[in-house]
């Protein structure tokens, strides 16, 4: 069997929706023993959230199913004596503790870090939260959207018909997700060198502005202010959407050579010489003007033509595809990019699996998202607890 770089690793996955979930889905992709904790109502609020009202009623909405394949599902009510004592006992042999409540709550809940580290050193707690676990704003409500505006990044979308703009998908949680997975394994690694563990504060505002460096470099370093520019790449012309017979084309001429191509391929050697767009910067300031020029020239053949034309000349270009053909393409199907699992009741359906190819130790969709409270019984039952034991606190709203 192949080796899995974090088999034997065990998490303990307080979090949910989304910023979590897909930090921890990350881990137990490479093998890690993630068991999410819920509580025994209806678990985590991603199992109701999807398009598909039948799956959200039995909490296996596919908000859920997209982030939790590999994960064990236990119930526990945290907030009952019984619940944070079964809770401290499963935190002794544990290496990962995930959650992204907001700040304040496991010390209430009197599980906070200093009283898990207290019986385990070496456990690695990460916590996920809007705007982290200090600062003016740290007990803030927070979803993606909110960050996405406090962040800037709302504002240096679109154009200048329309501005603010929102990202299409849940940009700020996803990427405060793997910056979580990321340093949950610095984490471990310093473990390994060091035998001791430590707290992360992950902040979803944090972790999304890095991304935009060349732009926030540009007004820190170069005082220039963000300039709405829809679907052109500020760096070079011509560089980004243009029309084609059919639809679009993408084309990213970011080198000389590159745009000198562009002219050869579209049959106007002129342009070269133009003095409007002879040199990257005065191009740049013309691209306007350059714009409508190549679009006459593309509007003579289809999309196909001119991704193959160009490609053929070393300029990137290509389609903008629907989410459904980006999805069946062919490269990513030869990527294995998603996989496929069944769902209890429902059939079949795709998931994305680890996206780094390992060539040693590569991780692997293994088992479908669980069922609220599936694994109740193996998990209990390792910790000691009889069926009858476990019936009982059943009864009591306990797990």
């Amino acid at each position: 069997m192949t080796s899995r770089i974090l088999a034997g690793i065990k998490v303990l996955d307080l979090t949910n929706v989304l910023s979590g979930p897909f930090a921890t889905l990350h881990l137990a992709l490479l093998g890690a023993d993630v068991v999410k904790i819920e509580n025994p109502k209806d678990g985590d609020l991603a199992r109701k959230l999807g398009i598909l009202p039948e799956l959200n009623k039995r909490l296996m909405g596919t908000s859920f199913v997209a982030q939790n394949c590999n994960k064990k599902s236990i119930t526990l009510n945290t907030k009952s004596a019984e619940g944070k004592a079964l809770f401290l006992r499963m935190v002794k042999d544990a290496d990962v503790l995930v959650e992204n409540f907001r700040p304040g709550v496991m010390d209430r809940l009197g599980i906070g870090y200093k009283t898990l580290a207290a019986i385990n050193p070496r456990l690695v707690y990460c916590a996920i939260s809007g705007f982290g676990q200090t600062g003016p704003d740290a007990l803030f409500p927070a979803y993606d959207q909110i960050i996405q505006g406090l962040s800037g990044e709302m504002s240096v979308n679109g154009d200048e018909r329309l501005s603010p703009l929102r990202t299409g998908f849940p940009v700020c949680d996803t990427v405060g997700g793997l910056n979580a997975a990321f340093a949950v394994m610095a984490a471990l690694y310093h473990r390994q060198r060091t035998g001791e563990g430590q707290c992360i504060d992950i902040a979803l505002l944090d972790s999304i502005m890095p991304l935009m460096g060349w732009v926030a470099a540009n007004l820190l370093i170069g005082k220039q202010q963000p300039v709405l520019m829809g679907n052109d790449n500020f760096t070079a012309a011509p560089s980004g959407t243009f029309r084609t017979a059919d639809g679009f084309i993408n084309i990213a001429a970011n080198k000389q050579e590159q745009w000198e191509a562009v002219c050869d391929v579209l049959g106007v050697p002129e342009l070269k010489t133009d003095a409007r767009f002879q040199e990257r910067d005065t191009r740049k300031k013309n691209r306007k003007a350059l714009t409508p020029l190549l679009e006459a020239r593309l509007a003579d053949k289809p999309t196909a033509f001119w991704v193959a034309a160009l490609n053929a000349a070393d300029v990137p270009s290509g389609e903008i595809l629907s989410l459904e053909a980006a999805l069946r393409q062919p490269q990513v199907q030869h990527r294995e990019v998603l996989k496929t699992v069944p769902l209890a009741g429902f059939g079949d359906v795709e998931v994305f699996g680890l996206t780094a190819l390992f060539e040693k130790t590569p991780g692997s969709v293994d088992t479908p998202p669980p069922t609220l409270g599936e694994h109740n019984a193996e998990i209990y039952g390792a910790l000691g607890l009889s069926p009858d034991e476990q019936a009982a606190l059943k009864g009591k709203g306990v797990i």
